[in-house]
């Protein structure tokens, strides 16, 4: 970054109101506006669309390869506007990921206040993307920009993959182990770091792990004891878990206790550094889960915390779960956990100590 850029007292969190996949509409704000929305289809070859909230929709081509299409931006979580850019960019390529394919192509999408925000700061963002993208191989090739009354920036994104390799939330069978890829706390980071409170190896923490691309989505798709994958946003680890549970018709079991967290993340959460939308997470889905009596409401918040570019869910066959999970590590992805198991019963969550 350049130095003009570096000095600028200018804090991009101070022109947002919210931040990352904490800016995501609650659950049950989303239900009701789509609620009377006229179901998609008859299409043959959409093999996946919006019946099950997965994270991309996918269209079979004519020679069985499918293609996957996905959007996603937000505001800004941190100041460094580069940072920015790489957060916002590895997070919606990781919808490609979770589907089990690979990206091929991006389009960005940005909004700026321009009475507000120096150029260069812009440019950054631009730089922090299309760094990323190359990372994973793949070009910005165009994109749309808006005078907006906050930044906002993200990606459109297309991947391919053959048809045996998409694997969707909805695939979660009787028996599975679940697996995690990444460790919690990305909005609990983030609502220190607003309030100027987070160290700077906190932040380094949270930048290496919203930074890491969830490449080894595509790998864990070519194995067929792998039934069902999700990446965990905005909704917290409930929240897609309990997706996962819906669409599959299966009953989750989680232990909080095996989930990986950021290394302040248990202490920042006793000291009340939460986002409004762990809260709004918990009103709309809390019905559904059923939590020990015991679990304090520090270690709620965890569970319901917003993940911005987060983890892989992977629901697999539970004699390969190990197995996987050491190919999960030795790819990168060292606070991988089994963190659960599926079950016959009626769709919801459940989750131990």
């Amino acid at each position: 970054m350049d130095s003009s850029t570096a000095s600028t007292p200018l804090r991009l969190t101070a022109l947002a109101h919210g931040g990352g996949c904490g800016c995501k509409l609650a659950p049950s704000v989303l239900q009701q506006l789509l609620a009377e929305q006229p179901v998609v289809g008859p299409f043959a070859r959409l093999l996946v669309g919006t019946e099950t909230g997965d994270d991309a929709a996918v269209w079979q081509l004519d020679d069985g390869t499918c293609v996957i299409a996905t959007t996603d931006f937000f505001m800004p979580m941190v100041d460094d506007p580069f940072d920015f850019g790489r957060i916002a960019a590895t997070n919606a390529l990781s919808d490609v990921y979770a589907m089990g394919g690979k990206p091929i192509m991006a389009l960005a999408i940005l909004g700026t206040p321009i009475d507000k925000m120096p150029t260069e700061m812009v440019r950054e963002i631009l730089k922090g993307g299309s760094a990323i993208c190359a990372e994973a191989g793949i070009p910005i090739a165009g994109g749309h920009s808006i005078d907006s009354p906050e930044p906002i920036y993200g990606l459109a994104v297309i991947g391919t993959c053959p048809a045996s390799s998409i694997r969707r939330n909805s695939g979660a069978q009787a028996g599975d182990a679940l697996i995690l890829t990444k460790a919690l706390g990305v909005g609990i980071y983030s609502a220190t770091f607003k309030k100027g409170a987070l160290p700077l190896d906190a932040y380094a923490e949270l930048i290496a792990s919203t930074t890491l691309l969830n490449s080894v989505g595509a790998e864990l798709a070519g194995h067929a004891h792998v039934h069902a994958v999700t990446d965990v946003t905005g909704f917290g680890i409930l929240g897609h878990a309990l997706e996962m549970a819906r669409g599959s018709n299966k009953q989750i079991s989680l232990r909080a206790c095996d989930i990986a967290l950021f290394t302040r993340c248990a202490e920042l959460a006793e000291q009340g550094f939460v986002t409004g939308a762990s809260h709004r997470n918990w009103a709309s889905y809390g019905m559904s889960v059923l939590l020990p009596d015991a679990l304090p409401i520090w270690q709620r918040h965890i569970l319901t915390d917003p993940q911005t570019s987060g983890g892989l869910l992977v629901s697999c066959s539970a004699d390969r779960a190990e197995e996987l999970l050491q190919d999960i590590v030795a790819a990168g992805y060292a606070a991988a956990r089994i963190i659960g198991a599926v079950e016959e019963g009626k769709p919801g969550l459940r989750v131990a100590a």
